[in-house]
């Protein structure tokens, strides 16, 4: 995990797009402001920054020391959140949290693993929530122009072991199994404007097309996609309806 994304971090940081205010608004009412919340594959901060300003600690955890690096720099005025370097496997190292939250990270980890292991951890009331694209989400228009780009490089896209792709399991059906089984979902839409440099940017934010993987091709990779992206469209920005789906997972109520 370490080495996945060698390379990408300054390229997440911006390229990647947030969740949007309402989403983290969301979680933040979930899990209340006087709450110490665990950002369990933080990336570069993605959701741990505008957490932190709604809630007592974000603890930040990330297995990459450039994406740490990268939150650091980012929230550099930030007091309440502890960047620490660790993974799924490591949840017993952590301090204590109250409430855990992952965008786009769950797909990385053993998720029955860890959902028993938080079951252990977390106080009666913590929440498991996931931040991410819904099962439903469409291809991005310049997903056709990229993947030729790959194709030609080589570097087709990456599934994770646990990712539906890989399992046929949904998230929300790992949940659903879980201790963590009683579930509520609501979707927030976000209308994006990307440009020629966003959209290779972000390709440079993926592990499959992270710099580390294309070593010495990163301009090569570039020229290419610039090529590939305004051939497919010349005006070179492209409009995305992004959807963000909260899931949050309690524990069933008890029978009285």
């Amino acid at each position: 995990m370490e080495d996945l994304f060698g390379g990408a971090a300054p390229y997440y940081a911006k390229y990647r797009s947030g969740h949007g205010d309402p989403a983290i608004e969301h979680l933040a009412m979930t899990f209340g402001s006087d709450s110490t919340v665990l950002d369990l594959g933080c990336g570069p901060g993605t959701v741990a920054i505008p957490l932190a300003r709604r809630v007592r600690e974000v603890l930040a955890v990330d297995p990459d020391e450039e994406m740490l690096a990268e939150g650091r720099r980012q929230a550099s005025d930030r007091a309440n959140i502890r960047w620490l370097k660790g993974d799924s496997t490591r949840l017993r190292e952590l301090p204590a949290f109250d409430h855990v939250v992952m965008g786009r990270s769950f797909h990385w980890m053993d998720r029955r693993a860890v959902l028993a292991e938080l079951d252990e951890l977390l106080p009666p009331d913590g929440v498991v929530a996931l931040l991410g694209p819904t099962r439903e989400d469409r291809e991005q228009p310049w997903e056709p122009a990229m993947r030729r780009v790959r194709d030609e490089f080589g570097v087709n896209t990456f599934t994770a072991s646990n990712s539906y792709q890989a399992t046929g399991e949904h998230h929300e059906e790992v949940l659903a199994t879980s201790p963590f089984g009683d579930l509520d979902a609501a979707r927030y839409v976000e209308h994006l404007t990307y440009d020629l440099d966003a959209v290779i940017g972000l390709q440079l934010s993926y592990s499959y097309t992270a710099p580390a993987r294309l070593g010495d091709r990163v301009p090569a990779f570039v020229e290419a996609a610039r090529r590939e992206l305004l051939a497919q469209n010349p005006a070179g920005t492209w409009e995305l309806v992004a959807v963000t789906e909260v899931l949050t997972a309690r524990r069933p109520p008890r029978s009285p």
